[in-house]
């Protein structure tokens, strides 16, 4: 479902993906299947959204990102793409940032381009984010820090990676 206030100029859309109002996507973006493309998001091109991901409201996706599978982004959280920008002056290429598949990044977060965040890994709200987060690694603060490990399930589990809740599973 497209709505019908916003601007969708690709074609590479998976299926049950919804993208609701006031939303721009360029024409060169990839979208997967069942996403959730909250109001006021921009996606420019050179962007891949993969299956099952949430994008919250008023965030803007820059060229150069990738989220993985299983991706859920916060409303308000912001990406960058070039480590020295300048009005009218563009770099050969933009810092590449992939957010690897089930990881959560809470809302009003700023993402720094050119960095990983590692499969299952939690950003806290509001964290300013400039160094490659691991797999399974809580992180939060300005500037964030490593706080911790969450489990698979999303639970702050020990350095094991497992948490007496779902064990895992």
């Amino acid at each position: 479902m497209i709505h019908k206030l916003a601007d969708v100029q690709t074609q590479n859309i998976g299926e049950n993906t919804n993208i609701w109002q006031f939303c721009v996507v360029l024409p060169n973006a990839k979208i997967g299947n069942n996403c959730n493309i909250n109001a006021g998001v921009l996606i420019e091109n050179d962007v891949i959204i993969g299956n099952n991901v949430t994008i919250k409201s008023c965030v803007q996706i820059w060229d150069g990102i990738t989220l993985e599978d299983n991706v859920f982004i916060g409303p308000n959280v912001t990406f960058t793409n070039d480590f020295l920008p300048r009005s009218k002056q563009y770099p050969k290429e933009f810092l590449k940032t992939t957010i690897k598949k089930s990881a959560s990044i809470g809302a009003n977060s700023t993402i720094v381009g050119g960095i990983t965040i590692g499969e299952y890994a939690m950003i806290g709200a509001g964290s300013v984010v400039t160094k490659n987060v691991g797999m399974q690694e809580l992180w939060y603060g300005n500037p964030a820090k490593h706080k911790g490990y969450v489990c698979k399930c999303g639970q702050k589990c020990d350095s094991q990676l497992i948490c007496d809740e779902c064990k895992g599973k």
